[in-house]
């Protein structure tokens, strides 16, 4: 959770043609190319390609720059999962934007100051754009009169992906866009240890580094040694995703997990079919030893197994025919029996 101080102390602080796309690595994300963007940086990367790192104790700023007048709404995800709203809130200005202007946060003559706290780990910077205001009445709250900041309902970087996929559904696909930053908040001392941040776009998904469960995803681990090490991560319904991850002291190391559901191959059939024809009607036909039926309207579908299987035809007053056939694949076998 960032720590806002106020300036002065007396001030409080506390329908779319298709669904949008949950991402590890990018939250939402508008499964459209819109004529609407957003771009969203932190002070210490202009370029929003870096994770820069922050100390505790050091003050950023967030900044978010659209192409058309658009409301925009920005969220941090903090290491442990949990969600903080950055705007709107109820210190700033409105949250609406003008076309090709930059909305800094906080912004100059603001009264507070957006100053870096734990927990230590990779943080995300979510920004959605969006043409007409949406409610966020599903994701957050002010729950006083009060508070300056909204209280986010959602407790996880899945659900607020979730909830806003509720509130962007209703709304033309056209009209919204978002784009995600990434910084890390380090500690103040020097740190001998690294740690792995793992995301995953589904739910219920588990990390296994080195042989070792972890435990869940979209959570950053702490306190790991250095070096290189393989990491597991499971998903029921999925395939599992392995690769190896680098620990590096001071530095988090993001590993993005993008499941695809398993393709399940129709099994191969045990049974083959055989059809036997023959011009003899009412023909009793027998296949290693077992009657199978007879011959009506000239034709018998038999089914075997793979291999080698004897069949017998049998009519009065036709000589009894026998012979030994291989069945590899579907097919027919034509017996004319002589008198």
């Amino acid at each position: 959770m960032k720590k806002l101080l106020m300036i002065p102390a007396a001030l409080l602080l506390s329908t779319a043609a298709a669904a949008p796309k949950i991402s590890a690595q990018s939250i939402i994300v508008n499964p459209t190319t819109p004529d609407l963007s957003v771009s969203v940086r932190v002070d210490k990367d202009s370029s929003g390609a870096q994770n820069p790192a922050y100390k505790v104790g050091d003050k950023a700023v967030i900044s978010a720059t659209v192409n058309r007048d658009a409301y925009v709404y920005l969220f941090n995800v903090n290491p442990d999962g949990s969600v903080d709203q950055i705007l709107p809130n109820r210190l700033s200005e409105a949250n609406f934007v003008k076309a090709n202007t930059t909305r800094s946060f906080p912004a100059p003559g603001d009264k507070f100051t957006f100053d870096i706290a734990g927990p230590i780990g990779q943080n995300k910077v979510l920004a959605l754009a969006s043409l007409t205001e949406l409610n966020l009445g599903q994701i957050s709250s002010f729950k006083t009169t009060q508070d300056q900041f909204a209280t986010v309902n959602a407790k996880s970087q899945a659900g607020l992906a979730q909830a806003l996929s509720i509130v962007v559904t209703p709304i033309p696909q056209n009209s919204w866009v978002s784009d995600t930053a990434f910084y890390t908040v380090a500690g103040v001392t020097p740190i001998s240890t690294g740690s792995l941040f793992v995301g995953a776009n589904v739910d219920n998904a588990t990390v296994t580094l080195n042989g070792q469960r972890l435990g869940g995803a979209n959570v950053t681990y702490n306190d790991l040694r250095p070096g290189s090490y393989p990491v597991r991560i499971q998903a029921p319904g999925y395939r599992d995703i392995s690769t190896t991850v680098a620990i590096r002291a001071g530095a988090t190391t993001n590993v993005n997990a993008e499941f695809a559901a398993v393709v399940v191959t129709p099994p191969t059939p045990t049974k083959l079919t055989i059809t036997i024809r023959s011009s003899v009607n009412n023909a009793r036909v027998f296949v290693d030893g077992q009657e199978a039926g007879t011959i009506s309207s000239g034709a018998l579908n038999v089914q075997v197994d793979r291999g080698s299987h004897e069949i017998v035809l049998i009519a009065p007053g036709y000589r009894t025919f026998l012979s030994t056939y291989n069945v590899t694949t579907n097919g027919q076998i034509t017996i004319n029996p002589t008198r």
